[in-house]
C-alpha cells in the first residue's frame, strides 16, 4: 500500500470510523515500514543508501521496511536528516516507533514457542480480517483445551505435561483476545475430514464439535465446511491463513506453516492467487446453516 503525507493523520483520525478497536503495535510497525520504504523512493534513494547512511547491512535495512525487525528511534532521526523530512512527519514516525515497540502480551510464552510463531499471533490479534482454511485440525481459534491436549500429545509425544499446559494456555488467551469486545472477522473454511477424525473420547469430542457450534453463531465468526462432494479445489494444496489489516485495501500476506516454521508470502501475485481461493472455497463450501447441520449429524453417533 502506498502512504501519502496529507493522508496519515486522516488516517489516525478515522480509526474509530473504520475500525473500533485501535492498531496494535504489529500493525504500527508494518505502517511504520510501509512510510520509511516511501520516504526513502520520494528522496530517490536506494536501500544501499539508506544502509551506509545508518552503517547497518542492506538486509537489515530492508527488515525494517517490511516490519520484520524493530528499529530504533536513534535511527529513524538519522533517517529523518538523510530523506529531509521536516520535524512534524519526523514527530509522527517517532509516535509510531514507540508504539510499534510496545511489548505484546504474547511474549509471555518465548520459552514456549518459537519467535516465528509469535509473530503470528501478533499480527493476528492485530488484523481485521482473517481467512483460514484447515485441512486437517479443528482451526487453533476454535480449538478446545482437551482437543489441544490430544492434538499436542499425537504430535509431539516427547512433550511433558506442563509443556503441553503452557501450550493450552497460549490457545485460550489467543481465543480470549479474539474474542473480546473489538475482534476481527474471522472467516473459517474447514475440510469435512477435519469433522470425519474424531480426537480424545467421545466426551472431548463432543465438547469441540459442540463449540464449533457455538462459535458459529458469534456474529464475528463464520464457519463454513468444505464437504467431500465439492471435489478438488484450489486449497488441496494445503492449510492457510490470510489477513488484512485495518486502513490497507487488500489482505496483507498469506501465512503457511509447517513443523520446523512457517512462510509468510507478501508477493501481490501469490496474494491475488489465494484470494481467488478463498473466492472457490465461498462457492463450494456448504452454506452456514448446511455447515452447522453437519456438525449436528457429527454428534449423533457420540
Amino acid at each position: 500500500m502506498s502512504w501519502s503525507w496529507e493522508t496519515v493523520h486522516a488516517c489516525d483520525q478515522r480509526w474509530e470510523v473504520y475500525v473500533s478497536k485501535r492498531p496494535g503495535p504489529s500493525v504500527r510497525r508494518r505502517q511504520l515500514g510501509a512510510m520509511l520504504r516511501e520516504l526513502r523512493r520520494g528522496a530517490g534513494l536506494t536501500i544501499k543508501d539508506a544502509a551506509e547512511w545508518l552503517v547497518m547491512g542492506e538486509s537489515a535495512v530492508s527488515k525494517i521496511e517490511k516490519a520484520k525487525i524493530a528499529i530504533k528511534a536513534t535511527h529513524v532521526r538519522a533517517l529523518g536528516q538523510l530523506y529531509d523530512i521536516d520535524a512534524a512527519k519526523l514527530d509522527y514516525l517517532l509516535k509510531l516507533v514507540k508504539e510499534s515497540n510496545e511489548r505484546g502480551w504474547w511474549t509471555a510464552y518465548r520459552d514456549t514457542v518459537p519467535e516465528w510463531f509469535r509473530q503470528f499471533v501478533g499480527l493476528e490479534a492485530d488484523s481485521l480480517d482473517l481467512w483460514n482454511y484447515e485441512a486437517e485440525y479443528v482451526p487453533g481459534l476454535l480449538q478446545t483445551s482437551d482437543y489441544v491436549r490430544e492434538l499436542m500429545k499425537a504430535n509431539r509425544p516427547d512433550m511433558n505435561e506442563d509443556e503441553i499446559e503452557r501450550q493450552v494456555r497460549l490457545r485460550r488467551e489467543r481465543q480470549e483476545r479474539l474474542d473480546g469486545g473489538q475482534p476481527p472477522r474471522l472467516h473459517f473454511y474447514i475440510n469435512e475430514s477435519v469433522i470425519r477424525r474424531p480426537a480424545g473420547d467421545s466426551a472431548t469430542w463432543r465438547r469441540q464439535v459442540e463449540h464449533l457450534i457455538e462459535s458459529s453463531k458469534l456474529d464475528h465468526v463464520t464457519l463454513r465446511i468444505v464437504p467431500f462432494s465439492a471435489g478438488p479445489h484450489p486449497a488441496m494444496s494445503g492449510s492457510f491463513v490470510m489477513m488484512q489489516f485495518p486502513e490497507e485495501d487488500t489482505p496483507a500476506f498469506v501465512y503457511l506453516e509447517n513443523q520446523r516454521g512457517a512462510v509468510y508470502q507478501e508477493d501481490p501475485g501469490d496474494i491475488d492467487r489465494y484470494m481467488v481461493t478463498v473466492e472457490v472455497l465461498e462457492r463450494l463450501s456448504l452454506s452456514l446453516d448446511d455447515s452447522c447441520g453437519m456438525l449436528g449429524d457429527a454428534l449423533k453417533p457420540l
